[in-house]
């Protein structure tokens, strides 16, 4: 295929792609209010984030595995149809529950238009070219990362509209993606008997979920050390054993353990968790310190974030481009991931106080680590496993990333709550002011007593620099994983073989 043919055939993934992730950003800036207008608090605030990743985690290795089966097209289709329900049903919430149960089923047609988009490309492009392709990926993630929080902002903040627009925003662009994949997207078919590993699903969506409940819970409606403890962590360390042992024997599991017999699949997902716990982690939280430490409207919030997402977009389109040009990736993922540390650390230090120039630095330089790492992280993947398990391996790398996120909210997110709780409890008794002076929930600024409010953005400021200080060490931890994967050229041609035996025979297509 020219280079015009894989654009036009990519042309419907990539506007896919975007509303995928459009779908989180978009209700970034927008989250204090929706939580505010739902009754909710910080609580509900983690959960919307973390129950659409926890079904993106859940779903993601199930949509791979079906891409190994049966048509990518159909697939991505199909998640765009799940996405565009969800999205309409989200827009209705009348209360938390009913959000972060939406939110729930549009992770399961997000997870999927994100590890087929990936997949799709695989199948079309030898590994060599795939970092220039790759970039372009990376340039949407970003443009749909500054679009989603201006538009969500905006959205906020006109009157006749509402928040309720920013779910019903991404359907008309669902819509056309559909229509556009249909017209565009041409690969082959491999039609053979599928098995779904549901029980690996179930087991390791129980065993993350009852986790996540435990770190939201621990420390507020029980101790961390108590019977409570022992039973939900035991249950979801039993749970994951399990998990391992049913992939072990299913058919067609959803992550192939021999899978890590390659040491680069191996260490990639390793390095894929600690990322995504910065990832998704510590940057789900940057619009609640612009809101609520700097007193920003949401649409200022959205503005006031472009360092970080411009310095991901330059990053990921120049790496990928180099990369393509000379064949080699690992350099950049040693620099992608010592400069993610560097960046929480920077942002580790700021409060509600600080300059701007400060901030824009550690955004910036936590935005190009991201940009280094992400899209790399697949690509080295896919250049090691033979070309039948692409599918499987790409959404194993993206199921890894997704579930070190989503435990990363969940934990980051309790974290935050316990250090806000915690300075304005402090503040307000050193005032001589009742514990509930702020109404609990997300507080409204406009709303409080104006001798609150500096009490209010300090405990914020606070809460999130000590959420990136925390995140630092994790991607430090990347930083060293990263440095012992093996670096192998990429391949030039979709047929080559990698240097490792492939531990099944592939099927034809």
């Amino acid at each position: 295929m020219s280079h015009r043919q894989v654009l036009e055939a990519l042309s419907g993934l990539l506007l896919g792609l975007f509303v995928a992730v459009l779908s989180s950003t978009v209700v970034a800036n927008a989250l204090p209010h929706i939580l505010h207008d739902l009754h909710g608090g910080q609580t509900a605030y983690t959960w919307v984030v973390t129950g659409a990743l926890l079904s993106l985690t859940a779903a993601t290795p199930i949509w791979g595995k079906l891409s190994d089966l049966v048509s990518p097209k159909k697939l991505v289709q199909a998640a765009l149809v799940i996405y565009i329900v969800s999205s309409a049903l989200a827009g209705l919430s009348q209360n938390t529950g009913q959000l972060i149960a939406c939110r729930v089923l549009q992770g399961i047609g997000a997870g999927g238009v994100t590890a087929l988009a990936q997949i799709c490309l695989a199948a079309m492009v030898p590994p060599r070219e795939r970092g220039r392709y790759s970039g372009y990926f990376g340039a949407v993630f970003a443009l749909a990362t500054i679009g989603g929080p201006l538009i969500g902002g905006v959205i906020v903040d006109t009157d006749w509209l509402g928040w309720r627009w920013c779910f019903y925003l991404g359907v008309p662009f669902s819509l056309i993606a559909i229509a556009v994949l249909q017209r565009t997207l041409r690969l082959p078919v491999v039609k053979r008997q599928a098995k779904i590993d549901y029980l690996g699903a179930l087991l390791i969506t129980g065993s993350v979920s009852l986790l996540m409940i435990w770190i939201t819970l621990a420390g507020d409606s029980y101790a961390w050390l108590s019977w409570q403890t022992a039973a939900m962590v035991g249950g979801g360390l039993a749970l994951a054993g399990l998990f391992v042992w049913a992939e072990s024997r299913a058919a067609e599991p959803i992550v192939p353990l021999d899978l890590f017999k390659h040491r680069t699949v191996t260490l990639a997902s390793i390095a894929s968790v600690l990322v995504g716990v910065g990832m998704y982690g510590a940057t789900t939280f940057l619009s609640q310190y612009f809101q609520l430490a700097r007193k920003e409207s949401p649409t200022m919030a959205g503005l006031l974030t472009l360092p970080m997402i411009l310095g991901l977009a330059l990053s990921s389109t120049v790496a990928g481009k180099l990369i393509t040009r000379y064949g080699r990736w690992k350099a950049y993922l040693v620099a992608g991931a010592g400069l993610l540390t560097v960046g929480f650390a920077l942002l580790g230090t700021v409060r509600d106080d600080s300059s701007y120039g400060l901030l824009a630095a550690g955004m910036a330089v936590t935005g190009v680590g991201l940009g280094l790492t992400m899209q790399n992280l697949v690509l080295a993947v896919q250049n090691t496993v033979p070309r039948h398990e692409l599918g499987t391996a790409s959404s194993t790398v993206t199921f890894f990333r997704t579930m070190g996120g989503a435990m990363g909210v969940s934990a980051l997110g309790a974290l935050l709550s316990h250090q806000v709780s915690q300075h304005l409890d402090d503040s307000l008794a050193a005032a001589h002011l009742p514990t509930g002076a702020t109404g609990g929930g997300i507080p409204d600024l406009k709303t409080l007593p104006a001798q609150v409010v500096p009490m209010v953005t300090d405990a914020f400021g606070h809460g999130v620099a000590t959420v990136f200080l925390i995140s630092a060490p994790f991607a430090l931890a990347a930083f060293l994983v990263v440095l012992m994967i093996r670096e192998v050229p990429l391949r030039t041609a979709q047929q080559d073989v990698p240097a490792e035996p492939p531990a099944r025979q592939p099927v034809g297509n």
